[in-house]
């Protein structure tokens, strides 16, 4: 294993050799098509197959995946691809898969099309390793820990190791975390799987997913999927993430250390309830969390006392955007409420914490629940 610190290793991951007049990170490839007489053999054929561009970003996820180890890393349009792409390829009639039931919104959706393809779907919370309840027999395993939007975590080396007695495969969505906060497949995992959307790029601006894997044959089925629905990024997206992850470190570390400042300023309020934060020596998550955590995240959740006390806290916000992702260098935050299929109290606030300077920003979060209670 490679003993680089993560940010030599994010500034460097995925760069080709030096070479004389040519740029550190060549810019994008934009091809349909490659020259290609003769068999058709070799990395570029077709660019639904395959892209330079691609590649140099596959190789930087995968170093930061599990560094010095050999891995093989898929990148695809969104985070929903690449976790279509993994349950998809994987599982066929007749089988069984265990989801999580506190997961991303849109895992129902995949849930729906995996019925109707005939897999059984079996689901259970995050918390407590209940999905070790539903285990038995499965094909494929799912984790989403931390959970989004509820923050909770599972024993991810448990878990595995339960699941690869029985013949179980596991997927581990690491979307909250990030490679530098957690690395799924140290903890035995099969497929390493998130959206590069949130705090990978960090920049707000892309749509991108990747799956990452040791056992090449489960990266071909993958590949194949990525292939059959065409769930391909562009090259200029794939050549800005690329650029993006040299400050993931940076983005990281201000996030993470302004996410607890603010955990530990809310756990305070006397208008805040149900706050969850995975590096919060209180939370019920922490100590799985500190296990197979080496940072914790930049997501904080907590309820206020009615739907409208949540909108005029979000209204009074002055540093935070009202949106609905997370991960980003701009603080946003959101009544997770208003998409429905998250249950979760209609108070219920996601807090995406921002490289802003942690003072200020714990001082707008202050002054815009004093101005959301006042009268109260």
């Amino acid at each position: 294993m490679s003993t680089q610190g993560d940010g030599t290793r994010a500034v460097r991951a995925g760069l080709p050799e030096p070479q004389q007049y040519e740029p550190t990170l060549p810019g994008p490839v934009f091809a349909a098509h490659f020259h290609l007489s003769g068999e058709p053999t070799g990395p570029y054929t077709y660019g639904r197959d395959g892209n330079p561009t691609w590649t140099r970003l596959e190789e930087a996820i995968g170093e930061l995946e599990a560094p010095g180890e050999d891995v093989e890393t898929t990148v695809f349009a969104s985070g929903m691809a690449a976790i279509s792409a993994v349950l998809l390829s994987q599982a066929r009639t007749g089988d069984a898969v265990v989801l999580p039931d506190d997961g991303y919104q849109a895992l129902p959706l995949l849930r729906e099309q995996l019925e109707a393809y005939g897999v059984e779907v079996r689901t259970a919370p995050t918390g407590g390793d209940a999905q070790l309840a539903v285990l038995e027999g499965a094909k494929l395993l799912w984790l989403e820990t931390p959970s989004n939007p509820g923050l909770d975590v599972c024993d991810v080396r448990r878990l595995v190791e339960a699941a690869h007695a029985g013949g179980t495969l596991v997927a581990v969505d690491n979307t909250l975390a990030t490679p530098l906060g957690q690395r799924p497949l140290e903890l035995g995992a099969d497929f390493s799987v998130a959206s590069d959307t949130k705090g990978m790029t960090g920049h707000g601006d892309l749509l991108l997913g990747h799956v990452t894997c040791r056992d090449p044959a489960l990266t071909a089925g993958v590949r194949r999927w990525r292939k059959i629905a065409g769930a391909i990024p562009g090259p200029m997206e794939a050549w800005l993430a690329h650029r993006s992850l040299a400050t993931l470190e940076l983005r990281i570390e201000r996030q993470c250390a302004s996410a607890l400042a603010l955990a530990e300023v809310l756990a305070k309020h006397q208008a805040v309830s149900g706050l969850r934060y995975p590096g919060l020596p209180t939370d019920p998550s922490y100590a799985n969390a500190v296990r197979q955590m080496r940072r914790f995240g930049s997501v904080v959740s907590f309820v206020l006392a009615d739907r409208g006390t949540a909108e005029r806290f979000l209204a009074a916000l002055r540093l935070v955007e009202d949106a609905t992702s997370f991960g980003g260098v701009r603080s946003t935050a959101e009544r997770r409420g208003r998409w429905g299929g998250d249950a979760v109290p209609e108070g219920f606030i996601r807090f995406s914490v921002g490289a802003e300077n942690t003072a200020d920003l714990v001082a707008d979060v202050e002054q815009a629940l004093a101005a959301a209670t006042a009268g109260a």
